[in-house]
């Protein structure tokens, strides 16, 4: 059975991340990672790891929070790691990509006017990215419906 690794930072990230993962686990075995403790209690009997979370205010945690990822992925092998946000999931992403992995982005519904900016620096590497707004897709930017749909 392949393997994939789901990313979010909790709060939003983490129900968009749960409502595109949780369907896909009847298909492939999930692994999670967020940034709470308490979103381990909302995927109970699959393979939870906790990440840092950080943003463009305290950029320094990016470096722990690489390795780490670097060994999550390691250790887990997964075929793919797919994230809707933020910072923490691009790290994965990006550690994924480097470790020669299929790699998705799924910006946030939030971003109604543009992608975010970890969304628009995942387009630069990523496998896959796709946006929950048709007008906001482009030859690059992928969009399938919105996950509330």
């Amino acid at each position: 059975m392949k393997k994939i690794i789901a990313v979010a930072s909790i709060g939003g990230h983490w129900i968009q991340l749960l409502r595109i993962a949780q369907p896909m686990a009847e298909h492939y075995e999930m692994v999670y990672v967020s940034t709470h403790p308490k979103c381990a209690t909302m995927v109970e009997g699959q393979k939870f790891f906790q990440t840092a979370d950080f943003s463009r205010s305290d950029a320094w945690k990016l470096i722990p929070s690489f390795f780490k990822a670097i060994k999550t992925i390691r250790q887990e092998k997964p075929d793919a790691i797919i994230t809707t946000g933020a910072a923490p999931g691009l790290v994965y992403l990006l550690a994924g990509k480097l470790l020669g992995r299929k790699t998705i982005w799924i910006d946030s519904i939030a971003n109604v006017n543009h992608l975010s900016l970890s969304g628009r620096i995942a387009a630069i590497f990523v496998s896959r990215v796709y946006t929950q707004w048709q007008h906001l897709s482009t030859e690059k930017i992928n969009y399938a419906g919105d996950i509330f749909e």
